[in-house]
């Protein structure tokens, strides 16, 4: 029996049940569940269906895209201050200073340029916002990222620009077992002295919570599979 149908769960939200998940996972990797943030994913999602979540609890939200936040958040984090906004889509350098202004964490610093950028956003606004280097864990020509190999000289140079540096982010290769690509970016995070890992969707985030994920990115299971 998967993690997503355990017995326990069946009379449990979807908030709850992805709570649970993560509390088994962390208990069979001898962490602390509270150790782990869920960020939950809600781009394309109205704010009809966010506010439940908020309504029971859930404060930590993801969005791809800085204008499609800046259209749809600041009412409700009028309204509950404690919201914390994470960006977790790719960002184009010339939006950096609206990212820093609107979010708490940008889990997609990639490549130099877009560091400039930011560093440039951080000094002008005031704010420091954690950052997470996002890893082309898979080597996919297609997919947003820093090489592997360009890991370490990046890091160096966000220190370098005094920027908050918390930790990596990856999304592993769609219909292939992402235990190795987890473990993997654990050990180049782990070699680089970093100590947050945001790894971990809908399918896999159980497996990315035994393998040491502090954050894991979760939208289809909390508010069902995107249209189209």
């Amino acid at each position: 029996m998967s993690a997503a149908t355990h017995p326990d769960d069946v009379d449990l939200s979807p908030l709850a049940a992805i709570h649970a998940r993560i509390a088994r996972a962390a208990a069979l990797a001898g962490r602390r569940a509270d150790d782990v943030t869920l960020v939950a994913i809600a781009k394309t999602k109205p704010v009809e269906a966010i506010q439940p979540l908020i309504d029971e609890g859930q404060r930590v939200f993801g969005e791809n895209r800085v204008q499609e936040a800046q259209a749809k958040w600041p009412p409700l984090v009028e309204a509950h201050p404690d919201i914390r906004l994470h960006l977790v889509g790719q960002l184009q350098s010339n939006k950096a200073e609206d990212a820093v202004q609107m979010f708490d964490a940008i889990h997609s610093l990639d490549r130099p340029s877009l560091l400039v950028a930011l560093a440039r956003a951080m000094d002008k606004t005031g704010r420091r916002v954690p950052l997470f280097v996002q890893v082309n864990i898979g080597e996919e020509a297609q997919k947003g990222g820093c090489p592997i190999g360009d890991v370490s000289a990046l890091l160096t140079q966000a220190r370098g620009a005094d920027l908050p540096v918390a930790g990596l982010m990856c999304v592993p290769p769609a219909g292939i077992e992402p235990a190795p690509f987890f473990a993997l970016l654990g050990k180049i995070a782990a070699d680089n002295g970093l100590a947050q890992l945001s790894m971990g969707m809908s399918e896999d985030f159980d497996t990315a919570v035994m393998l040491g994920a502090t954050h894991v990115r979760v939208g289809s299971a909390l508010f069902g599979a995107r249209a189209g």
